[in-house]
């Protein structure tokens, strides 16, 4: 199953993008981390390695580990914008649990 951008968030990965003048696209992972288990981490990937999987989602490539993949499967990557906060927002049908503050799960 796909790794998706919501349009909001694909053209916000693209609007930063170029704004960096390089990048292939949204480099999206899990680590080992919080109190619940795992977290999300994020980052622009400026390169694909052999052991990455690649969806494109709105014309920005989603950039998964092999590794990560499982955990990510069917996820919905969205931006939201809440008052002064900003930032992605994660829709992952494997999250079993999470912790109170949200910032880590578990499947």
């Amino acid at each position: 199953m796909p790794i998706t951008l919501t349009e909001r968030a694909a053209s916000h990965v693209a609007d930063f993008l170029a704004r960096r003048g390089k990048g292939v696209g949204l480099r999206v992972g899990v680590r080992t981390s919080g109190c619940s288990g795992m977290s999300y981490k994020l980052e622009y990937a400026d390169s694909v390695d052999s052991e990455d999987v690649t969806f494109e989602s709105h014309g920005v490539k989603v950039v998964v580990d092999s590794k990560s993949l499982p955990y990510l499967q069917g996820t919905v990557l969205d931006f939201a914008r809440e008052g002064l906060n900003a930032g992605f927002k994660f829709r992952n049908p494997n999250v079993k649990d999470q912790c109170g503050c949200g910032e880590s799960f578990n499947t």
